[in-house]
């Protein structure tokens, strides 16, 4: 075959390739001999983390919301679900109020889901300052993956309530549920 031979759908002389005698393309550069071939594509390594992409959104390491400030912001996520709760008890004898606190609540709880997957903070998160990450990314985690987070939180109370307390003296202050949904609380002040 030769060049131009209808049989050789690449254009090119058979048995000869770019850089090995056949000239070559405009724009095209071969490096010089003992140059050693440039890294791929891709996120740069961090140093102490092989084979992780680096953290996006807060550096090297992140600043790990410690325990104290993740009791109290679910303590003031409790207190904000304390009012739909009282309306539900001081309407245990009238249906309506009965609704309306139970709706409340309802509505409360699908907010604040939304709220954590979306910007990873809830009313408590927001007022200490602290927020819900994807490890990996840095990113907030999304609605779907906030409720299996809240799912997973089963897996905290279970072996004595443990789970709840680990991020007392865990590296990286996760609770169970955090670590099985590759989940983060970083500071954001």
């Amino acid at each position: 075959m030769s060049f131009g031979d209808p049989n050789n759908p690449y254009g090119q002389p058979q048995g000869q390739q770019p850089g090995y005698g056949y000239p070559q393309q405009p724009g095209y550069q071969q490096a010089p001999q003992g140059v050693p071939p440039q890294q791929g594509y891709g996120y740069p390594q961090q140093p102490g983390y092989p084979g992780y992409p680096q953290q996006g959104g807060y550096g090297m390491e992140p600043s790990y919301a410690n325990w104290g400030q993740r009791f109290l912001g679910t303590l003031v996520d409790g207190l904000v679900f304390l009012v739909p709760y009282i309306l539900i008890l001081v309407g245990k004898n009238t249906p309506a109020l009965l609704l309306v606190g139970a709706l409340a609540l309802i509505g409360l709880a699908i907010w604040q889901l939304i709220q954590e997957g979306r910007t990873g903070q809830t009313v408590g998160k927001k007022a200490l300052g602290i927020r819900l990450v994807k490890e990996e990314t840095g990113q907030p985690i999304g609605v779907g993956m906030a409720f299996v987070r809240r799912l997973a939180h089963f897996l905290d109370s279970i072996a004595c309530y443990l789970g709840w307390l680990w991020p007392a003296w865990d590296a990286k202050r996760q609770t169970f549920a955090d670590k099985v949904c590759g989940t983060i609380v970083i500071r954001t002040q």
